[in-house]
This record gives C-alpha cells, sequence and structure tokens, in this order.
C-alpha cells in the first residue's frame, strides 16, 4: 500500500528563502555554503573571524543568521566565541555552530542559546536546525 501527502513544494522547499547567512569559515570549497543557498538562503562566506563578526555587528538588520563551522577554525572554543561576542552586543541574530567535536544535535529552548549541529553535516540535520534558528521569523511568515 502506498501513501501520498499532497502539499505546496514552492513553500515546503524554501525555507529560509533571502535569509542573509554569515557562514565563518575558513574552508575554501564548503557543501555547507551550497546546503544553504539551497535552503534559500543568501550565504556571504567569511574566513576572519574579526571581519565576520565586524559585518554582523556593524549591520545588526542585515543578517539574519550566523553559521560557524567549527573545525575549519580551530575547534568549538572559536564557534563558542562567536556566540558570546554577538551576545555580548545584544545581538539578536540567532547562531548555528558545526563540529565534529558534538556528541550530540542541540536545539536550545532558549533564544541565545546555539544551535549545535553534529559534522559530518547530513542536509536534514542542517534544515533542522536551520529552521529552529529562524523558528522566529517562519512563525512571523506564517501569521
Amino acid at each position: 500500500m502506498q501513501y501520498s501527502h499532497a502539499f505546496d513544494a514552492s513553500e515546503a522547499m524554501a525555507v529560509g528563502w533571502g535569509v542573509r547567512v554569515m557562514l565563518l569559515s575558513s574552508a575554501a570549497d564548503t557543501a555547507v555554503a551550497a546546503r544553504l543557498a539551497g535552503l534559500g538562503a543568501l550565504v556571504e562566506r567569511e574566513a576572519e573571524f574579526y571581519t565576520a563578526m565586524s559585518a554582523l555587528i556593524d549591520d545588526p538588520a542585515g543578517f539574519g543568521l550566523l553559521v560557524v563551522e567549527c573545525d575549519s577554525l580551530g575547534g568549538v572554543e572559536a564557534g563558542r566565541r562567536a556566540a558570546a561576542t554577538l551576545a555580548a552586543v545584544q545581538s539578536s541574530v540567532p547562531v548555528i555552530l558545526i563540529s565534529a567535536a558534538f556528541q550530540t544535535q542541540v536545539f536550545p529552548e532558549s533564544r541565545q542559546g546555539a544551535v549545535c549541529l553534529r559534522a559530518p553535516l547530513s542536509l536534514v540535520a542542517l534544515r533542522v536546525g536551520f529552521e529552529h534558528a529562524l523558528r522566529d521569523r517562519l512563525m512571523l511568515q506564517n501569521s
């Protein structure tokens, strides 16, 4: 027996349509950028920590999300430092940290907490993390 469920594919596929995402990664070729773009995000990659933080702080309404590939920057502490820097300036930009050092995926209840995703990153994990990080934005769209 086969079941099918009809849904509007145009709304279901483009979760982050038009969200400007800062990808902090020193990896020259990263699959994460392509996957974020596939979710509808406008991705800007930055390899230097302070340049990325400056862009996020100088234009607080310009970016909707910060994604940090921690392993390319030296480890989880680099990602936690980025999240702490944004918290210190009371930024409302949500953060996703990606690292092989994470034992489990973390989807915090707190709006200020960073979503932590285990590497290597699956497309499903990225989509769930992306939706969780942008849950306030998605709720406003559906209202």
